[in-house]
């Protein structure tokens, strides 16, 4: 069906939006805001220095293992009902998490978030996907979107900082609760579905298991590699293990009649340019808050706050180059005009970080690398996580949100283990080479901390390679034109992909 139907657009669309903005915001916000509070957790609950990564690794490996499951759940239950009953769920585990008194409990709690984070964030962006079509709507509310998906890790870093400082660590998962009943209450009144969106097929329980299973072995594959080196027998048969359970999954989804990930979504060259550009910018950026992070505490000895504001550049630039330069841009011009030079400026700015000494100023060197950042992250994300949605069919939205997810959450764990090892490396070689001629205990703490700003130095000239080729991929695979003014529809696929998909009348 080609001729796209005609219907009035739903009144409520822009309140819909703030309650799908804020559960974005809260998914987003734990995922830095838990760094903060770690020490302290760790500490409380008498947690090892070998077991601390299981607090993030257990809520990653949930979330990222189980994101294509909860964006088919969605499009099969309906978009609201997931959303809804995410929302209450993350309320849950927060709570038993906030509430825990030894570390089973807190593991357990971080697995659960992850679990209901993995239903929750697909069927947030669908939502969106199917409830905006209008091309100039559709730039206002993925520019919102788009900037609340990439500030919301560096709020959470302020967030963070001042409840562990102020409060107690408990607070950073109890503050979830309020967000998540008020987008829950705000959802189930406010949201309608469009009709005929949902896709009734049975589940394919071997895609399920296959992908789950094979995205869980990378995701650790990478954390583990991280803790114990990339050369550990258990990291390698992980790495393995996905690959043969990834390859799997695609011939068993080329061959199911209804498939978890219909292959079409991801063969279209602009969503898979897009899904590859993504993963590969998140690991960029992903290792450099860890290090600023870091760089800040234990270099420069600011407080969690003081960093937490030290990262508000990077939050304003993101935010502009969202809302302003994207949504004003992304209806007059071709998205890869927005993806690849936003990535390049992001890139730039992270040229002038390989530049970091341990005197370096804030003012001269950190503030014009954090806005040159934001600014090109916030302009590239937002035509990328809109083009991500466009055009497949609203059965497979829910899926293919699932999948712009999927690419985050595996670049970030790609990130932080790569990044780190390589930093890692650099900072145990630089102290190798240079503790001999430190004579006294102040001489070898400098060259201690000359050694972790030349770790984090080496690892973020990594990153600008990897922007850079972000870059390249956007402006070379991702080859749309400027969006079509009346509508939103099918597109990537031949005749038979086009969908009948709501116009909002003008």
């Amino acid at each position: 069906m080609s001729q796209s139907a005609v219907t009035a657009p739903d009144s409520n669309r822009w309140k819909a939006l703030f309650f799908i903005a804020l559960a974005q915001l809260m998914v987003v916000l734990d995922a830095t805001i838990v760094n903060i509070a770690l020490p302290s957790a760790q500490q409380d609950l008498g947690i090892s220095d070998g077991n601390r990564q299981w607090v993030v690794t257990a809520y990653a490996l949930a979330f990222g293992g189980l994101l294509l499951f909860g964006g088919r759940i969605a499009d099969l239950w309906g978009r609201k009902n997931a959303f809804v009953v995410g929302l209450i769920g993350f309320a849950a585990a927060s709570a038993l998490g906030g509430a825990a008194t030894n570390e089973a409990m807190m593991f357990g709690a971080r697995a659960l978030q992850g679990v209901f984070g993995a239903l929750l964030a697909p069927a947030a962006l669908s939502l969106l996907a199917v409830m905006f079509t209008d091309a100039k709507e559709r730039a206002k509310a993925f520019g919102i979107y788009g900037a609340i998906a990439g500030a919301g890790g560096a709020v959470g870093l302020i967030l963070g900082g001042f409840l562990t400082e102020y409060l107690d660590w408990r607070w950073t998962f109890f503050v979830n609760i309020p967000f998540a009943v008020l987008a829950a209450a705000g959802a189930w009144f406010v949201i309608r579905e469009p009709e005929g969106s949902r896709n009734r097929n049975p589940l394919d329980i071997p895609g399920v298991l296959l992908s789950t299973l094979g995205l869980v072995a990378l995701v650790y594959g990478f954390t583990r590699a991280e803790s114990e080196g990339w050369g550990d027998s258990v990291t390698i048969g992980m790495f393995v293990a996905s690959g043969v359970l990834l390859a799997a999954f695609v011939l068993v989804e080329a061959k199911v009649k209804a498939p978890l990930l219909p292959l079409r979504v991801i063969t279209d060259r602009n969503r898979g340019g897009v899904y590859l550009s993504l993963g590969l910018a998140i690991i960029g950026m992903f290792g450099l808050f860890l290090f600023l992070t870091y760089y800040l505490q234990i270099v420069k000895g600011y407080s969690p706050v003081k960093t937490g504001f030290a990262f508000l550049p990077m939050i304003a630039g993101m935010i502009v180059g969202s809302t302003q330069i994207g949504t004003r841009l992304m209806t007059r011009v071709a998205p890869r005009v927005l993806m690849g030079p936003g990535f390049l400026v992001a890139a730039v700015g992270m040229l002038l970080l390989t530049q970091m000494e341990i005197d370096s100023s804030y003012a001269a060197l950190l503030l014009p690398a954090m806005v040159l950042l934001g600014l090109g992250m916030g302009t590239a994300f937002m035509p990328a996580m809109s083009l991500a949605t466009q055009g497949v069919r609203p059965q497979d939205s829910g899926v293919a949100s699932a999948m712009v997810n999927t690419s985050q959450q595996v670049g970030g764990a790609i990130g932080t283990a790569l990044l780190n090892t390589i930093a890692a490396s650099a900072t145990t070689s630089y102290i190798a080479d240079h503790m001999a001629g430190a004579s006294s205990r102040t001489q070898q703490q400098l060259v201690q901390l000359e050694g972790m700003v030349h770790g984090y130095t080496n690892a973020i000239w990594f990153a600008v390679g990897i922007l850079v080729l972000s870059g390249i991929i956007a402006l070379t695979f991702v080859n749309a034109g400027k969006p079509d003014m009346s509508a939103v529809t099918g597109s990537g696929e031949g005749a038979e992909d086009e969908v009948a998909v709501p116009v909002v009348a003008h």
